[in-house]
């Protein structure tokens, strides 16, 4: 069995190539992107639509409710889990998308960390939107300073998490990091897609257009009761909430989408760059379809 990744940032033309690719191989998608498989967010991260979902069955769409609680761990063992099953009709399958932790777990495993308490979750949670976030960090200084060293602590949900953990298990979060890779009943093939930072650049500013030309305002007014919720916590859904807040402008709210879609897209980038297995392609080289045997 083998297991096709196609990864890349975003706007780098992922969408198109799934499909051609997925075609080729006989297989469904199985999509790995955090956010897309929220439902009611489908302009605002790009889902696949239902005709390209109606070309080539995918999974992991629209499958959870905005406060549905789903982590890189969880994605791991639903995936394996479809992979086992689908193994019975399919030689190759095809998982596709840009979420990093996601294809980290599904191709070399993920820490066993232990679930974490529903309350321990919700008051956390509670803190996080009382504005708390500085004394989380320090809490978490003192609770595991060996991951305090390391984590990007600008993030609060690396914080929360971490803090999820060691106020479940009473342990330090960095105890449970073995970082050991596991074995898997398939052969990964990692196929990254690139462009010239220009012309990816571009691309990100023409699809944000492009977003709110197709509604995104709309959607984003829908789930502002929702706004709190983590997977909310997401670039587009932020920016227009501070529009509809009063706090910005709306011109003003597009541009720090655009921005901020840019530093997510470089992220991407540096996180891919460390990996050594991937093939990298321009989404335009016919030599691509080569490496799908």
């Amino acid at each position: 069995m083998k297991l096709y990744v196609l990864l890349g940032p975003t706007a780098v033309g992922k969408t198109e190539l799934a499909l051609q690719i997925a075609e080729k191989l006989g297989s469904p998608i199985l999509n790995c992107d955090s956010r897309q498989i929220y439902r009611g967010m489908e302009i605002g991260t790009a889902a696949p639509t239902p005709e390209q979902q109606q070309r080539v069955k995918h999974y992991f769409v629209g499958t959870h409710d905005i406060g549905a609680y789903y982590s890189a761990a969880q994605y791991e063992q639903d995936v394996l889990s479809l992979v086992r099953e689908l193994s019975n009709e399919h030689r190759s399958l095809l998982l596709s998308g840009g979420s990093m932790m996601y294809i980290d777990a599904v191709c070399n495993g993920i820490d066993d960390i232990p679930t974490v308490d529903a309350e321990v979750r919700e008051t956390l949670r509670r803190r996080l939107n009382n504005g708390e976030i500085d004394e989380m960090r320090s809490e978490l200084r003192l609770l595991d300073p060996a991951y305090y060293r390391e984590a990007d602590t600008r993030n609060p949900k690396r914080v929360v998490h971490a803090l999820e953990v060691c106020y479940t298990s009473g342990r330090p979060y960095s105890s449970f990091l073995t970082k050991e890779r596991k074995p898997r009943p398939f052969d990964v093939v990692k196929i990254g897609l690139r462009r010239e930072r220009q012309e990816l650049f571009d691309r990100i500013n023409q699809r944000v257009d492009a977003m709110m030309a197709a509604g995104m305002l709309d959607e984003v007014s829908r789930l502002r009761p929702f706004r709190h919720e983590n997977a909310l916590n997401t670039v587009g859904y932020k920016e227009l909430f501070r529009y509809l807040e009063g706090e910005w402008e709306l011109p003003f709210a597009i541009e720090k989408i655009k921005k901020n879609t840019r530093d997510y897209a470089k992220k991407q980038m540096t996180w891919f760059a460390h990996d050594n297995e991937i093939k990298w392609f321009h989404p335009d080289e016919p030599s691509i379809m080569k490496v799908v045997l």
